[in-house]
């Protein structure tokens, strides 16, 4: 038979309970909402430090942040084009892409200059949008995007590889199909393109020659983040996860909470990470993408931009939206 606790027995199991609880929501932690600083919508996030950030979004708007986003002080780009994304590769050396410019800084951001990609002729009634940048190293860099036409119809991909720090840039064909561009990571001479209508694309030898990998999707990949060569997450359209842990030579489909498109992801260390999407979704992960568990945000509006690392984690997107985890 079952021995039954006592008062005092009972009252210890419900206090035991309590605090594995709130030690639980606590580890969790609470993404809390920051004043808008704009009624346009936040694409991008990027932190170089704990109170050092940047933000962007639509018509050209872009701000930074010393004391952690208590406030921020805006910064013109004399530019009414959207902000597509922000990347620092060290605490330095930072870059903006602005629809078909791209913005350089190597004080921090503290100053700002406009790097010429593109010559005058280049595309003749058409505009190409830089969407993604990533660098494999100090000097090489890779930028991702599209084309399109007067009518904003996608009639072309492009890809660009710097060997210079950004200083000039050249084109590189990709087997794309002429799809939209959307994301790109890489890892030494290893790189990964994602973009429309389920296209992954791997190189392995620093973009000399690139591979169409089948991933089993036709859905709209947006953003990709592998740890090494081995392991990486895509994310895209109708809550799409695919996980790899052999580089991309085989995928698993991630069952989660997630029915709408997913635009970001972002891992922390080997075993934790973040995904944000439409719908106010913000999905975590303990086990290397294994499992996701949807987090409280306290919104429905769509997240389109993802920034988190040791320290600290932020995210941003329609209506000015600034949400900042609290642990």
């Amino acid at each position: 038979m079952r021995q039954k606790l006592s008062g005092w027995q009972y009252f210890v199991f419900i206090l035991f309970i309590c605090l594995v609880f709130f030690q639980t929501a606590y580890s969790q932690g609470s993404w809390n909402p920051l004043f808008r600083q704009t009624p346009g919508d936040l694409v991008s996030v990027f932190f170089t430090s704990s109170d050092k950030g940047f933000i962007g979004g639509d018509g050209g708007y872009f701000a930074f942040t010393t004391d952690s986003g208590v406030s921020w002080t805006k910064m013109p780009l004399n530019t009414n084009d959207n902000v597509n994304e922000i990347y620092f590769r060290n605490d330095d050396n930072g870059y903006v892409l602005v629809g078909k410019r791209i913005f350089i800084t190597n004080d921090g951001g503290k100053s700002w200059w406009e790097n010429r990609v593109l010559n005058v002729g280049d595309f003749v009634e058409q505009t190409p949008e830089f969407l993604s940048v990533r660098f494999a190293d100090k000097k090489r860099g890779w930028i991702v995007g599209s084309v399109t036409n007067k009518e904003d119809e996608v009639v072309d991909s492009i890809v660009l590889h710097t060997v210079n720090s950004g200083e000039s840039w050249q084109r590189v064909i990709v087997p794309s199909e002429k799809k939209e561009l959307y994301g790109i990571d890489f890892i030494d001479e290893t790189g990964w393109i994602v973009g429309d209508e389920g296209l992954v694309l791997k190189t392995e030898d620093d973009g000399k020659t690139w591979t169409k990998l089948n991933v089993g999707t036709k859905v709209s990949l947006f953003n990709v983040d592998f740890r090494d060569k081995r392991f990486g997450i895509i994310v895209g359209s109708k809550g799409a996860i695919l996980r790899t842990e052999n580089g991309g030579l085989t995928w698993e489909n991630i069952s989660n909470p997630a029915t709408k498109s997913l635009l970001r992801v972002n891992f922390i260390n080997d075993k934790t990470g973040w995904i944000v999407g439409n719908e106010g979704m913000i999905l975590k992960t303990d086990d290397k993408g294994r499992t996701w568990i949807k987090q409280e945000s306290k919104t429905n509006e769509a997240i389109y931009g993802l920034y988190s690392d040791k320290r600290s984690n932020w995210v941003v997107g329609k209506k000015g939206l600034i949400l900042k985890l609290i642990r």
